[in-house]
């Protein structure tokens, strides 16, 4: 599937529209260029999710957990993993996070640079790709099962 961001203005409606192209999935491994907007869409996605917390990349932490304040429906998931493995070294250092203990939580887990990680992620997630031709604002996705 493919969805354009035409500008920051419009982030929001397009995160919307991801999440609703993506009910009841989980689990999204994002692909991108340094810059291209992962964690600014990440962050979008958190807000339409209801996070209310400041959602910022997890360069340094690797992992940042979110909770979310206000749920979709009773059963939805109630937090959010955003994983930044940019900074991981070989799939040891993916292991030694426990992600699989993540990937067992009931909560959305969002992924930035998950290449290491790849072997390891759940048979739904959700690779997406963001591409920027570097002179406008406008960001265009495309997802699907398969890896990038």
């Amino acid at each position: 599937m493919t969805l354009t961001i035409s500008s920051l203005d419009t982030i929001g409606q397009a995160a919307s529209e991801f999440l609703r192209l993506n009910a009841g999935a989980r689990w999204f491994a994002f692909d991108a260029d340094m810059g291209a907007g992962k964690t600014t869409f990440i962050r979008a996605l958190c807000r339409q999710l209801g996070v209310e917390e400041t959602v910022t990349s997890p360069s340094f932490a690797i992992i940042n957990e979110y909770r979310i304040a206000r749920p979709a429906s009773p059963e939805a998931p109630r937090r959010v993993f955003h994983f930044d493995f940019y900074r991981l070294r070989n799939p040891d250092d993916v292991l030694a996070l426990g992600i699989d203990e993540y990937f067992a939580d009931d909560a959305y887990c969002f992924m930035e640079w998950p290449e290491l990680a790849a072997p390891f992620l759940p048979d739904e997630t959700v690779y997406v790709t963001i591409r920027h031709d570097g002179t406008t604002q406008a960001r265009t996705l495309e997802w699907g099962n398969d890896e990038a």
